[in-house]
């Protein structure tokens, strides 16, 4: 599959995490976020794992769940805490901001250093949701925006060690997410007891809504994400995510009723052109310094060997002539290049 598939697939996950608003509000029990969180990640994780039939061995037992908690034990409550208590779409703004923390991280974990283009392509992104998600509110809590900020840093921290630490041999994406969403749910399973207490009653509408999250919203969309950053680059899957708030944003006017500003379609065209751009970064040529080192093992080879076994075959009389004969051999890298 060539590189624009890849892209266009991973992009089909922050698409889909944009309708999560719009099915929230409209089907599923209001103020249950938490007991949100874990039928949306434990329920999609143990179908994949039974889908995938591998179980992590050896250090892949810590490492699954430190992903589970990064990107999902710890990202999904930290987000639905910042959404209850920031106003308009600031937890949506203060997200926007992951490629700026998936860049950094990149250059601490990975050894990728930051071009003066990424970075302005991350503030542009930023600034494009801004426009289209902010609403002019009241003070900010405190408390709201550093879940918000802690959210993000939990996934582009999960997204850069994701890239870190691939997979294991023989190992596909499929089973990685789902040893990471099995982990993160059973992680909130005890947080969501203690907070919301027992699970509220589901009526018909609701069962379907848990159902999309579950399947689509989740094990799909997790599935392609976590498998785009095993074909892409950190710093390209993240700059995906802008594609979840314009979705939302789309989403509310197309099927809540909610109208868009041209402010707000100034800022979706920002923040699209911010994610094409985010794509476009050429990827490290490591075959140049490959080329140099073929030749140079190859003139070794027939150099030291080809003289020595030829030296001892001549005659006393005729020692003269193999030395210049030993001329052309030694100028026989023509054939050691074909190899």
């Amino acid at each position: 599959m060539n590189r624009s598939a890849t892209v266009l697939l991973t992009a089909l996950a922050p698409v889909s995490w944009g309708t999560t608003y719009a099915v929230t509000t409209e089907f599923l029990p209001a103020d249950r976020p938490l007991f949100t969180a874990t039928l949306r990640a434990l329920p999609a994780g143990l179908l994949l794992l039974a889908l995938a039939r591998v179980l992590p061995r050896g250090a892949w037992w810590g490492r699954a769940a430190v992903l589970g908690a990064l990107n999902i034990g710890a990202f999904f409550p930290l987000l639905f805490l910042a959404a209850y208590r920031l106003p308009g779409g600031m937890a949506a703004v203060v997200g926007s901001v992951g490629p700026l923390f998936v860049v950094g991280l990149s250059a601490l974990f990975l050894g990728h250093r930051p071009t003066a283009r990424t970075l302005l392509t991350g503030i542009v992104a930023a600034l494009g949701v801004s426009l289209v998600v902010l609403r002019a509110a009241g003070a900010l809590d405190a408390v709201g925006v550093l879940a918000a900020l802690a959210s993000t840093a939990s996934m582009s921290a999960g997204t850069v060690l994701t890239k870190k630490w691939g997979r294991p041999e023989g190992v596909g994406p499929l089973a990685l997410t789902a040893w990471q969403l099995t982990a993160g749910g059973l992680m909130t399973v005890p947080l969501a007891l203690a907070v919301e207490g027992a699970p509220p009653a589901l009526d018909a509408p609701a069962v379907g809504g848990y159902l999309y999250l579950a399947l689509a919203n989740t094990a799909l969309a997790y599935w392609l994400w976590f498998r785009g950053i095993g074909r892409l680059s950190a710093t390209q899957v993240t700059f995906l995510g802008p594609l979840s708030p314009l979705t939302a944003a789309v989403v509310g006017w197309a099927a809540l009723g909610q109208t868009l500003t041209p402010v707000q379609l100034a800022g979706m065209a920002l923040a699209f052109g911010a994610t094409v751009a985010g794509q476009l970064r050429p990827g490290g040529g490591t075959g140049a310094p490959r080329a140099p080192r073929t030749p140079r093992r190859a003139t070794t080879a027939p150099a030291g060997p080809v003289p020595a076994p030829r030296m001892p075959l001549a005659t006393p009389a005729a020692t003269p002539a193999p030395r210049t004969t030993t001329a052309p051999p030694a100028a026989t890298p023509a054939p050691a290049r074909h190899g």
